[in-house]
């Protein structure tokens, strides 16, 4: 009896020893699980920005373009934001009784309609037949168009089909002097609405605008020394507000070179120099290459840069000072947190955890910024120049996408 009770206290013990060991190893994984994610990092593609907020004038090549009849109201005929080219009209100015004789033509072109069906059952000519099947098909056309370019000329070239139309119909007819003489009439008020009419064409080609704000002579980039901070402040501007629109004038701006003045603080913008590239961002979606062009140190410290973009975006043409991103640099590739590389004898490394196993692998770092590096691994070339022997080269480790790293190594414990 003995033996028995003695044999159950040491199952006891047993089994309570063996779920002690259980509890500890399940602690233990879960604190892994938990910890993990906090030690390592994978190693994944990204881009860093060194940039910076900042609010920019913005300076156009760009000539008023303005008639005399500014008063009687203006018909556009080049869209804004169309690029047009040298001595193209633009847009016209209203003739003094415009309504009126527009008034005239809608009635004759009534008339003319009214005419021409009553001759059509009379007449059968094929020339006829293949004008009223053209005007059909521009008809069709005309309601898919979204361009209002596109959608005035189709409505002349109706206009133009519809008289040509009713010229041969009136020569066809039996009462085609009825027709000829409506045709006539038309034709003079036409005339008089034309010669009436005071167009406007570009000076130069370029893109055309209407928002026209009175700056356009005094922010001038012949010659940036005028530039200042009370200059620019003194403008009066509000950050963000929209060019309006004038409906007196327009102008063409020059396509090639936009420039937008900036005042920073910065250290980089300390460093800045001329002719440095960079990128500027007006949204997360698009970024438009610009050089530095003009640097000018105020008294107060800061400095006046002025950027050159050949890209003329919406932005540019529609505002005359505006907030955007500055983005000094911008590098792609390999991205790891900061606190992943540890310094070496002047080298950088990161450890690697591969297979419960864990390897000091050396890297090149080529950007950082506060939080993160861009690394790539060193070339055999490279590997040379730092010293490295033909057997060290064969074995040297290279850092990959996906790699797991550790936060915070200790060099001292990896071989």
């Amino acid at each position: 009896m003995k033996n028995k009770s003695k044999v159950k206290q040491n199952n006891k013990i047993f089994v309570t020893i063996a779920l002690t060991l259980i509890f500890i190893y399940v602690l233990y994984t879960a604190y892994l699980l938990v910890k993990q994610p906090t030690d390592t990092f994978t190693v994944e593609k990204g881009t860093l920005y060194l940039e910076e907020i900042a609010e920019g004038y913005v300076i156009r090549k760009e000539a008023v373009v303005k008639g005399e009849n500014y008063k009687n109201g203006m018909e556009q005929i080049a869209i804004e934001g169309e690029k047009v080219a040298n001595n193209q009209s633009i847009f016209r100015y209203y003739s003094n009784n415009e309504e009126e004789l527009k008034e005239k033509i809608v009635e004759l072109d009534g008339k003319i309609e009214e005419a021409l069906a009553k001759e059509n059952t009379n007449i059968y000519s094929s020339d006829l037949k293949i004008l009223e099947g053209q005007i059909d098909e521009k008809i069709t056309n005309l309601n898919e168009l979204t361009n209002l370019n596109e959608i005035t000329e189709s409505k002349k070239q109706i206009g133009d089909l519809v008289t040509k139309k009713a010229k041969m119909a009136g020569e066809l007819s039996p009462s085609g002097s009825y027709i000829k003489e409506l045709i006539e009439e038309r034709s003079k008020y036409e005339n008089q609405l034309n010669s009436g009419s005071e167009y406007v064409k570009a000076p130069n080609s370029g893109v055309v605008s209407y928002r026209v704000d009175g700056l356009e002579e005094t922010l001038a980039n012949v010659d940036f020394t005028y530039l200042s901070e009370s200059y620019l402040q003194n403008l009066n501007l509000k950050t963000g507000k929209m060019v309006a629109t004038s409906d007196e004038s327009g102008k063409v701006i020059d396509n090639f070179s936009c420039y937008i003045v900036t005042i920073l603080n910065s250290e980089k913008a300390k460093e800045a120099k001329v002719g440095d590239k960079l990128k500027v961002s007006f949204s997360e979606e698009k970024e438009i290459a610009a050089e530095i062009k003009y640097i000018k140190p105020e008294d107060t410290g800061n400095n006046i840069i002025v950027l050159e973009t050949k890209e003329l975006t919406d932005e540019l043409i529609n505002y005359r000072k505006l907030s955007f991103n500055l983005i000094w640099w911008s590098y792609a590739g390999l991205k790891v947190p900061n606190q992943a590389i540890i310094e070496q004898n002047g080298l950088q490394y990161v450890v690697r955890s591969r297979a419960g196993y864990s390897n000091k692998i050396l890297v090149k770092v080529l950007r950082k910024n506060d939080n993160y590096s861009i690394v790539t691994s060193y070339t055999t070339d490279e590997l040379k120049e730092l010293g490295y022997n033909p057997q060290e080269i064969s074995s040297y480790k290279k850092i990959s996408l996906y790699d797991e790293i550790l936060l915070n190594p200790n060099l001292e414990k990896v071989e």
